[in-house]
């Protein structure tokens, strides 16, 4: 009897033990990396087919182009040397090691919503983590005269402020204020999808303006509004439709493309469904920027390319893109996006619609699971005005009603886009 009561004492010990270890935190070090996959560092700090964060990517500001930094631990070339304190103040502040200050390409006015820490382990998985990698910083195109840094201080102090983190506001749940500090901190949001002022600076850092995620045009893209514009932003997607966007890169309503690639391709995937639903949440929470009425699909768009329109437009869509597309404008959900009702369609700015038909779009590869389908280019087999005419279409199709594009529309951006250059970054942390 007493073997047996030891016996079953000994199971409920390991169930009991396998439990606990089973709930065991996370290490520092992985934590760190969630918070890095969060902040997508990845996407920026590394350029495509080269090592994870070593740096290289080019990128191009008001100034002349500028280079991303390798911030692997190499001792020489990287951040080796950096104390957690260093690393902190070039995080936050946009202060390097060496007392240069660094452009807001880096996106510090978000990460100063960083918790300590979060700091602290996104310091100890790059130290301890991150392969150190030998390669040399390059350095910026910005023209002599204008490379000095101190007047990021008077910059920094002017749209930055202080920094003083993230504050939680207690009008809303604990669901509402993670995703709100995910949004707003580590996931940037803002750098892309919040337009800039005069001086480059972003409009709005957080919630308390209208500006902040209300749309902007990025690098050639139009980085759609995040708010609750019925038409042009996320009023008619549920919070199920961001959580499979944010997973997937498609939903219904469609399909990453531009700077959203790359945070498909290693950022929001790897993020947890709870915190996935926490962004939802907040996301929904924005009130839109304009009343804006829901599109009203009209099916005559259908009818004249099912009768043949004399519509010089519709004569291209009929040959290029009706086939994945379809007459309805409907395509196939979630991986062939519908072109009726869709936000980028409708958008005022054409740039993302103009872009994607000039130059197509790069793969998409959420957690590496390659997507079926990819929009191709047709920038050789169109010409400005028939890509104007397309575009015109579709804007104006199946009860969409956003305005015509030009020709000089799309030239402008065929001449400042370079679809060879176009690589997605699709990374192995580690």
């Amino acid at each position: 009897m007493n073997r047996m009561v030891l016996l079953a004492a000994f199971l409920i010990s390991l169930l009991m033990g396998g439990s606990a270890w089973a709930q065991t935190p996370p290490s520092p070090t992985a934590r760190g990396e969630y918070l890095a996959r969060a902040g997508d560092c990845v996407a920026c700090h590394s350029t495509p087919g080269g090592k994870a964060f070593a740096g290289g990517l080019k990128m191009g500001t008001p100034l002349g182009a500028i280079y991303a930094t390798n911030i692997t631990p190499d001792i020489e070339t990287g951040i080796g040397t950096y104390t957690e304190q260093e690393f902190d103040r070039a995080v936050r502040r946009g202060v390097a090691k060496d007392g240069r200050r660094l452009y807001p390409a880096m996106p510090y006015p978000s990460y100063a919503k960083l918790s300590d820490d979060d700091v602290q382990v996104l310091y100890e998985y790059f130290m301890r983590a991150v392969p150190p990698a030998h390669q040399v910083n390059q350095p910026s195109e910005i023209p002599t005269l204008l490379k000095p840094r101190w007047p990021m201080a008077v910059w920094n102090a002017v749209f930055v402020g202080g920094g003083n983190g993230f504050t939680s506001d207690p009008q809303h749940d604990a669901a509402w204020n993670r995703g709100a500090y995910l949004v707003e901190g580590p996931g940037h949001c803002g750098a892309c999808h919040t337009a800039r002022g005069i001086a480059y600076e972003e409009k709005a850092l957080d919630r308390s303006s209208l500006a902040f995620l209300a749309g902007a045009n990025l690098d050639g893209w139009y980085a759609p509004s995040l708010r609750q514009n019925r038409a042009t932003g996320l009023g008619g997607w549920s919070k199920e439709d961001i959580v499979a966007f944010l997973k997937t890169g498609h939903n219904k309503h469609g399909s990453a493309y531009g700077s959203m690639r790359d945070v498909i391709n290693n950022s929001t995937p790897y993020l947890t469904d709870e915190d996935l639903n926490d962004i939802a949440v907040y996301l929904t929470s924005l009130p839109a920027t304009v009343e804006e009425k829901a599109p009203v699909y009209d099916d005559a768009t259908a009818t004249a390319l099912a009768e043949g329109s004399s519509d010089p437009g519709a004569a291209v869509y009929a040959g290029q893109c009706q086939s994945c597309h379809k007459e309805t404008g409907g395509a196939a959900p979630p991986f062939l996006p519908a072109l009726a009702g869709n936000p980028t369609v409708l958008d005022r700015d054409a740039s993302s619609l103009i872009n994607i038909v000039l130059n197509g779009s790069a793969p998409l590869m959420a957690k590496g699971a390659p997507s079926p389908y990819r929009m191709p280019q047709y920038r050789a087999q169109l010409s400005n005005q028939q890509v104007a005419e397309v575009v015109s279409f579709i804007r104006s199709g199946w009860g969409n009603n956003a305005p015509r594009v030009s020709a000089g529309d799309v030239a402008t951006l065929r001449k400042s886009t370079d679809p060879a250059s176009d690589q997605p970054v699709i990374l192995r942390m580690r």
